[in-house]
C-alpha cells in the first residue's frame, strides 16, 4: 500500500534533525507541504535542502520557520506562517522535546523541571491549540504526538522525561476525546532510536543494548517516520486516541 498526503499541509515540530527530520521528509516524499519548525534557521535550512534533494518529483513544497518550541508566542507565530504560506494546518507532528537532566528525579532541579515540562507537555498543548484555532477548527486535521515508552514503563535516569512522555499520553486521549470527529490525536511510543538527543543512551554501547531487544537493533529515526506517515494517512482514519508502540519489542 503506498500512502500519500497529496494536498496536506503538515507542520513538524523539532524537524531539523533526527525523528523530526525523517517524519518530515516521509510527508514531503509522500505529497504533502511541510513546514519544518525547530530553534536554529540554519539547522532548518539544511535539513529543508537535503529533503527536497531526496524527496522526488512527486513531492510537496517544504519551507522553514525557526520556533522554539517552548514558547507560546513562538508557536503562535509558526502556525501563522504556515497558515499564511500553505493556507492551513492539516497535520500537526508535536515532535519537539527536551531532557536536560540525568539522574535521580527526586534530586531534579526546578529550572530544569520547568524546562522538561514547558517543552515536552505544555509546548504540546500549545501548538495543537495553536493549529485548531488557527486552522483545524475550521478544516478539520490531524494531531501525531511524538511520546515514548518511557511514558508506559519507569526508567529511574530520565525519570521527569518520562514523567512527561506519559502526561503526553492523557492528553493525546482528552483531547481526541473532545475533538472528534472532526480532528484525530493520536500518539508514537517509540523505543530507543538512533538520534542525536538519545546518544547517552546508546553510543558506545549499542551492540550490548541491542541485544535487550528482541528484534536484535536499535531503532532508526525513519521506523517512526513510517508510523508517523501511516497515522497521518487516511490508512488510520478509523483511529484516534491511540498510542502506537514502535520499540522492536523492549517493552517485552
Amino acid at each position: 500500500m503506498e500512502l500519500r498526503l497529496d494536498g496536506k499541509v503538515a507542520l513538524v515540530t523539532g524537524a531539523s534533525r533526527g525523528i523530526g527530520k525523517a517524519i518530515a521528509a516521509a510527508y514531503a516524499a509522500a505529497g504533502a507541504d511541510v513546514m519544518l519548525s525547530s530553534r536554529k534557521v540554519d539547522a532548518l535550512e539544511s535539513a529543508r535542502d537535503e529533503i527536497v534533494a531526496a524527496a522526488g518529483d512527486r513531492a510537496g513544497q517544504v519551507a522553514v520557520c525557526a520556533a522554539n518550541a517552548g514558547d507560546p508566542d513562538a508557536a503562535a507565530a509558526c502556525v501563522a506562517a504556515t497558515v499564511e504560506r500553505f493556507g492551513g494546518v492539516d497535520v500537526l507532528v508535536n515532535n519537539a522535546a527536551t531532557n536536560p537532566y540525568m539522574g535521580r528525579m527526586i534530586d531534579i532541579d526546578l529550572p530544569r523541571l520547568d524546562k522538561t515540562y514547558d517543552v515536552n507537555l505544555r509546548g504540546a498543548f500549545v501548538w495543537a491549540q495553536e493549529a485548531y484555532r488557527q486552522s483545524m477548527a475550521e478544516r478539520g486535521g490531524n494531531v501525531v504526538n511524538i511520546s515514548s515508552i518511557g511514558g508506559l514503563s519507569v526508567e529511574t535516569s530520565i525519570g521527569h522525561y518520562n514523567v512527561t512522555k506519559a502526561a503526553l499520553l492523557h492528553l493525546t486521549r482528552s483531547l481526541a476525546k473532545e475533538l472528534a470527529p472532526q480532528i484525530r490525536v493520536n500518539a508514537i511510543c517509540p523505543g530507543l532510536v538512533k538520534t542525536d538527543m538519545a546518544r547517552a543512551l546508546w553510543e558506545g554501547n549499542e551492540e550490548s543494548v541491542s541485544k535487550f531487544v528482541p528484534l536484535a537493533r536499535l531503532g532508526e529515526p525513519s521506523d517512526i517516520a513510517n508510523a508517523a506517515l501511516f497515522l497521518a494517512s487516511e490508512a488510520s482514519s478509523w483511529m484516534t486516541g491511540t498510542m502506537l508502540v514502535v520499540d522492536g519489542g523492549m517493552l517485552l
